[in-house]
């Protein structure tokens, strides 16, 4: 567990437009042995039990790289706190201290959150086109899942990281939707 007298969060996904804790600094950082994937059934808040959306997990994968940003937390125990209830929900991801390398400064150790691979929530197989076609539809406590999709690519482009994948993902749901309202 890294020090909770200076806490850094490693953000990939949602953490990166909407992190829910007051951020004292930022760098641009790259975590390897894992890629940023929707392999995560969301059954709270992109979507139900009943109709389950998807959401980003980091998912072990041998010589991948996720690059998002490491933020210091300006009170780490609020912003852990925060975290456990958000992220905890279930016990689909799992509190992991990793290192990552920065773009500028020395490597950070940072609490990440990785999906636990024994889950139920975990779905590791979907083809790109399967996500899309779920993320498009799926809806929950916090809204649409394709707003989740959106957000996130918005926050990865602000900070100059093109993912190929989550492109695409955004260019197909766009298409499914309006092939839904013709």
């Amino acid at each position: 567990m890294p020090d909770q007298d200076d806490l850094w969060v490693f953000a990939y996904g949602s953490l990166l437009w909407n992190p829910g804790i007051d951020v004292a600094e930022t760098r641009r950082a790259t975590l390897t042995g894992f890629r940023r994937r929707f392999c995560m059934w969301s059954i709270h808040h992109r979507g139900s039990e009943s109709d389950p959306g998807l959401v980003l997990a980091l998912e072990p994968h041998p010589g991948a790289t996720c690059t998002g940003v490491a933020m210091r937390a300006a009170d780490p125990v609020a912003a852990l706190a925060e975290l456990r209830a958000r992220e905890l929900i279930s016990s689909a991801y799992e509190e992991q201290s990793v290192t990552v390398a920065c773009d500028a400064g020395k490597p950070i150790e940072v609490l990440a959150y990785v999906i636990n691979t024994n889950h139920v929530q975990y779905v590791p197989d979907l083809s790109l086109d399967a996500q899309a076609a779920i993320i498009a539809r799926a809806h929950g406590g916090r809204g649409p899942n394709h707003e989740y999709l959106t957000n996130t690519v918005a926050g990865l482009r602000q900070i100059d990281i093109e993912d190929p994948d989550m492109s695409y993902l955004v260019a197909r749901v766009q298409q499914i939707m309006a092939e839904g309202t013709s």
